[in-house]
């Protein structure tokens, strides 16, 4: 383990997450002695090379309106496309550049990320739930640390991306925020860092400045119910790096200036496990499937 304390970056896929000016952020904080991980997604540029080469996107939405991108063989090779061939040879690049050596992995490499298969998924389609059977995408069960903690040691930035490798040795895809915060809890690491394409979590969706400062999340709930879509899986994962001992968690805006910086000093929204007697307003009864 590093001796300094470490922070988990997830770098957001939205287009519009200043992603230079993570990566120059996180290399004067890495210069200044800060130990990082970077974890990213890759949403846009998996959509423009979806249109680019004519696969159909799917988003999968769950009974607890959770959405989560539907994966079929082609949108799995996609992704693999997007990530390892395009956004993180970027982001490596961009660090090189500010003279922080990076080295870019998938979940794959090492065994990094294990994860077992969704055999199936519920989905709400026309009002009716069905079930998904052939969704290449799965939850991680498994983190090996020897090779992220081997880079951090040799002073390497390493940054990390989907896919992990399923029970049958094959790629599945998996949520980025969730494997963030999988790979926070198994390196012992202070913070989380989620940086995205709003300013934090929003009372009103609607309205940009309604940050909250502070969510509180149930233990074992599903998130508030304004909280949808890719908002919703944030919690989510907030949620699993928390109870896994990760000692802060922070949702904050990617398109800021210096934005690793700021989440540091308690920009955008800290998220907190709501006591277990504590009502967390605008919850629902569901179970979570995501």
């Amino acid at each position: 383990m590093t001796t300094t304390p470490l922070t988990v970056v997830k770098c957001g896929g939205n287009p519009a997450v200043d992603a230079a000016g993570v990566c120059a952020d996180i290399a004067r904080l890495v210069r200044e002695g800060h130990s990082i991980v970077l974890v990213h997604g890759g949403s846009g540029e998996i959509k423009r090379l979806a249109g680019e080469l004519g696969v159909p996107q799917r988003t999968l939405v769950a009974p607890d309106n959770v959405s989560t991108r539907y994966t079929d063989p082609a949108t799995l090779d996609v992704v693999v496309l997007a990530l390892a061939g395009a956004v993180k040879p970027a982001l490596v690049a961009e660090l090189a550049r500010h003279e922080v050596p990076a080295v870019g992995l998938t979940g794959m490499d090492g065994g990094m990320l294990r994860a077992r298969r969704k055999s199936v998924i519920r989905s709400v389609v026309d009002g009716r739930t069905v079930l998904i059977r052939d969704n290449h995408s799965g939850r991680i069960t498994t983190v090996r640390t020897e090779l992220p903690q081997a880079l951090l040691r040799l002073g390497y930035v390493p940054v990390v991306s989907p896919p992990a490798i399923d029970e049958h040795d094959h790629p599945v895809n998996v949520d980025a925020d969730r494997a963030a915060a999988a790979l926070a809890v198994a390196l012992g690491a202070d913070r989380l860092l989620l940086l995205t394409g709003a300013p934090g979590v929003l009372a009103d969706p609607d309205d940009p400045t309604s940050v909250q400062s502070t969510h509180r999340i149930s233990p074992t709930g599903p998130p508030d119910r304004s909280a949808t879509g890719g908002m919703a899986l944030k919690l989510i994962a907030a949620r699993e790096a928390l109870t896994g001992g990760v000692g802060t968690v922070r949702i904050a805006d990617g398109r800021s200036p210096a934005p690793v910086s700021r989440a540091l000093a308690g920009a955008g929204t800290t998220v907190r496990i709501a006591p277990a007697e504590e009502p967390v307003p605008g919850t629902r009864e569901t179970e979570i499937r995501a």
